[in-house]
């Protein structure tokens, strides 16, 4: 039961993307050559908002855990907040200051559930990689496009 309530918190952070499409906008940006193909962001996503929600659910069998699970909470609030802000709004630079708080929040916890697990904290790692190549991409779009 624990696990599907943290797969219930990541639907709600990916439906963000489907409320708030790329779109136009998006496509009429100037972005960088490693711009990954747009059939690859839903693949990546669902992946890792698996992994995510597995990830929380061995955190909460963990005792001590309760930092990390803050971090959980505090990742995924912002997780929910970036696609709004970025393709919602179209604030680039707002989204940047989101995505620079969710990468320092997910490296933290990656860092202090490896301490605790490191299965768990293995299983965060491509969501940090992800987020870099984002956060890079966030840049990139705001340093090109002003």
């Amino acid at each position: 039961m624990t696990f599907f309530i943290f797969l219930l918190a990541c639907c709600a952070a990916a439906s963000t993307g489907v409320i708030f499409k790329p779109g136009p906008w998006y496509e009429s940006l100037v972005k960088p050559r490693f711009t990954p193909p747009n059939w690859l962001f839903p693949v990546a996503w669902t992946v890792i908002y698996l992994l995510l929600a597995w990830a929380g659910y061995r955190l909460s069998l963990i005792p001590g855990s309760q930092l990390v699970l803050a971090l959980w909470a505090a990742q995924i609030a912002l997780n929910t907040l970036w696609t709004p802000v970025f393709f919602g709004a179209h604030q680039v630079l707002a989204g940047m200051v989101v995505i620079t708080l969710l990468w320092l929040v997910v490296a933290a916890m990656v860092v202090l559930a490896l301490r605790l697990d490191v299965i768990t904290g293995l299983i965060l790692f491509p969501y940090l990689a992800w987020l870099c190549v984002a956060a890079a991409l966030n840049f990139s779009i705001l340093r090109n496009n002003r």
